[in-house]
């Protein structure tokens, strides 16, 4: 059986074990409205009226209780002021108070972990308000009372009942926001019990019943909804409602731990699409906000998922060590999790194949969750790392009824991912023992849930392999009936057979003989033809390469003698004006220099570099400001402004624009500050959003004046400038903005450059 899963084994590994390793390790985090104490306390004293003063008692007490923490002070105003809440109940036989103050007692109970006392206490407070007709307070009480049972699957179903009665409290007394709060904790339980349909189905009601009272924080919804689409392996959905949960969150300005929760869902989606760059983006983010609340069990939490990022980079120890260290650095009593977390090491173990160590850790879950995980409301997770250890193990006997349970509850869910990643275990179990039928069969069923979470269309992959698979069993039986209907001609016919087939072998074998010996002529001649050939090209290479060099010495040597005569003419001119003593002679004189300097430099710098065609502007620019500054640094104090990108331009465009440039800075120096010695100059050369070169010179001097005509005046400079845009099929603009701003904008020749590549793939060829 030849099926070449080979490439499957190194990636399924990792896979298996962690693409569902946390369910988000979520915790009940409900947003709430925190009053401020100091202004309740303020309007305590203030009040003259006794039921606003037991009102105010009330919530001084329900904050403490609620506040963030476990401190002993906090539960003990909670106390008292629900305490000073009774006294003032009594004296004014306000019943709805009272009732208030029987279910406040009842919750710090709770808080103080007298169970048994605290559920005694919240049916008294049930019974008080139903007698009492007080619809909405009972509500809350059936609400209170689920709270006091934790998510042992065993809980479900008491749970939902004191829900449900709360929810029909609610509705009649028409608490919208109270609705919409037991809808998403009915959600959340759905979740948990394996039902994500019915989940989903609570979860919207939720958020319509928020929405229709315009309720603004519905992160937490959002978040369980990503959770269970996390869970059906619906990873567009998951990471709709996901980044839902991040905007509302960031609207509202929530930054407790439940942003930390949202961060590791969407992490957790990016996770299983795979991408690991937003994964670790994600969880790095609801580290910090879990830090920044100070809650040991989220900082557990996301170490943990970003442990698994380190097992899917096949860095096995770190992440072991990570969980150990997060343990000892940010300890919590909660022995559920702690369980969660010897699965990761367990599942990492089994991976790296480390069976004692691995074993150790199994024996632990099995104590504690069950053979079949059946306990504490992890079956999937778990039973799913039993099969693989199993598988590992190769205890194939205890494999295959854990595989077939895991499909029937992954059936239950929806979660079609996960039954793939059990049909491909269960595959590879077949496959181990030599059951090759079922093993095809497991890695159809393997490839078609595979693809229905990531490819719709890949299942007529599935059903076409299964089609072919039908197809050639029939052919063969087929076959097989026509060679037994022709098994007695075969026999009598045999001897004839193998006569012609001995001489047709032997004149096979001549001819095949006989093509070989006129192959390897041709191939010979080939040979010779080629070799003579490569000598062709190697000398006219040989000669193509004295060649170029030849013209690169010839260009670097007339871009030296140009650089040289244009330095002699500088020289000269300089020598003239010794014997000049008109102004406007020598100022002319003096610009004629600079525009050769400009000029100058271009050649200077194309003989010194290797590159003998392109100028790279940023070198020029500098080179040419640091020329200009020297030569009126005993006049003026002028502060040049670079910024100048690396652009490369062909001589061409180079010459125009130095002189542009030497001529607008010259111009400013000159001009641009009539009664002061300093002032600034920007000088910017880069690449326009249009692909496009821009140069703009700027100062904060004197400006043009307000009559001034560009088309009418006579000043060469100007001209220059403008003859020179021309000249690079540019646009030549003047502005006054706190000073004078020259702007040219042109494209850039990219003929050489175009060419140069060319040449240089040819090269490389």
């Amino acid at each position: 059986m030849n099926l070449k899963l080979h490439s499957y084994n190194k990636n399924f590994l990792i896979n298996f074990c962690f693409s569902l390793i946390l369910l988000l390790l979520s915790f009940d985090v409900e947003a709430q409205k925190a009053e401020n104490p100091e202004v309740l306390r303020r309007q305590l004293a203030a009040s003259q009226n006794n039921n606003e003063k037991s009102e105010l008692l009330l919530k001084l007490g329900s904050y403490y209780l609620t506040k963030p923490g476990e401190l002993k002070k906090d539960l003990d105003s909670a106390v008292f002021f629900n305490q000073q809440a009774e006294r003032i109940n009594i004296k004014t036989g306000n019943k709805l108070n009272i009732g208030k103050s029987l279910l406040l007692d009842a919750k710090i109970e709770k808080e103080r972990g007298n169970k048994t006392a605290a559920i005694s206490k919240i049916k008294k407070a049930i019974s008080y308000f139903e007698s009492n007709k007080f619809t909405q307070q009972a509500g809350e009480g059936y609400e209170e009372l689920s709270f006091t049972y934790d998510n042992d699957p065993k809980n479900f179903e008491v749970r939902i009942k004191l829900k449900e009665k709360a929810l029909q409290l609610y509705k009649s007394s028409g608490a919208k926001l109270k609705q919409a709060s037991v809808l998403k904790d009915l959600g959340e339980i759905y979740m948990n019990s394996d039902d994500p349909d019915k989940s989903i189905e609570l979860l919207k009601q939720s958020l319509a019943v928020y929405n229709a009272a315009k309720y603004k924080e519905l992160q937490g919804v959002y978040s369980i909804l990503a959770n269970v689409y996390i869970d059906k392996a619906d990873y567009d959905e998951a990471l709709k409602y996901g980044l839902l949960a991040e905007k509302t969150a960031v609207n509202v300005n929530d930054t407790s731990v439940q942003l930390s929760s949202i961060y590791s869902g969407i992490g957790m989606v990016y996770y299983y699409l795979r991408q690991n760059d937003k994964t670790m983006k994600y969880w790095e983010k609801a580290l910090d906000i879990a830090k920044k609340n100070k809650d040991n069990g989220y900082v557990r939490t996301v170490a943990n998922n970003m442990s698994t990022m380190l097992i899917r980079q096949r860095k096995f120890q770190q992440a072991i060590d990570m969980i150990k260290e997060y343990k000892a650095r940010y300890p919590i009593d909660d022995k559920e999790f702690e369980k969660r977390e010897d699965y990761i090491i367990f599942s990492t173990y089994t991976i790296m194949k480390q069976f004692e160590n691995a074993e150790i850790y199994y024996r632990k879950l099995v104590n504690y969750y069950g053979e079949n995980a059946e306990k504490n409301n992890e079956r999937l997770s778990m039973l799913r790392s039993f099969i693989f250890y199993h598988y590992q193990t190769k205890n194939f006997k205890a494999l295959y009824p854990k595989a077939m349970l895991f499909d029937s509850l992954s059936s239950k869910n929806g979660n079609d991912m996960l039954r793939s990643e059990n049909y491909l275990i269960w595959f590879k179990a077949d496959s181990v023992q030599g059951k090759y039928l079922d093993a095809i069969k497991h890695y159809q069923l393997y490839k078609k849930f595979s693809d229905s979470v990531f490819n719709g269309e890949k299942s007529k992959q599935i059903n076409s392999l299964q089609i072919q698979f039908d197809t050639e069993k029939k052919d063969k039986d087929i076959q097989l009936l026509t060679q037994k209907g022709k098994l007695q001609e075969t026999r009598i016919a045999n001897d004839t057979i193998m006569r012609y087939v001995f001489i047709g072998s032997l004149l096979v074998l001549i001819l095949f003989a006989a093509l070989l010996y006129n192959r390897s002529r041709l191939k010979t001649n080939a040979n010779k033809s080629l070799e003579i050939k490569r000598q062709q090209i190697d000398a006219q290479n040989e000669q193509l390469k004295k060649l170029l060099a030849e013209k690169e010495w010839l260009l670097k040597e007339i871009h030296h003698r140009v650089k040289n005569n244009l330095q002699i003419v500088i020289s000269l001119l300089n020598t003239q004006s010794a014997y000049l003593e008109n102004e406007d002679a020598l100022l002319a004189i003096q610009n004629s220099q600079h525009r050769m300097h400009a000029m100058s430099l271009i050649h200077q710098k194309l003989y010194q570099s290797d590159n003998l065609s392109m100028i790279d502007m940023a070198w020029y620019t500098t080179e040419l400001i640091d020329y200009i500054k020297e030569c009126y640094a005993s006049e003026k104090s002028i502060k040049f402004d670079l910024d100048v990108d690396r652009i490369f331009l062909d001589v061409a465009q180079a010459v125009p624009m130095g002189l542009i440039i030497n001529e607008a800075v010259n111009n400013t120096v000159k001009y641009a500050f009539p009664d002061k010695t300093s002032g600034e100059v920007l000088v910017s050369f880069k690449i326009n959003d249009e692909k496009r070169c821009q140069l703009i010179i700027s100062d904060n001097g004197v400006g043009l004046p307000k009559d001034f005509n560009l088309d009418e005046t006579e000043s060469l400079g100007m001209n220059l400038m403008r003859g020179l845009t021309d000249q690079l099929d540019g646009t030549f603009l003047l502005e006054n903005q706190n000073g004078l701003r020259i702007t040219i904008i042109f494209a850039k020749n990219t003929e050489i450059e175009d060419h140069e590549k060319v040449t240089e793939k040819s090269s490389q060829k």
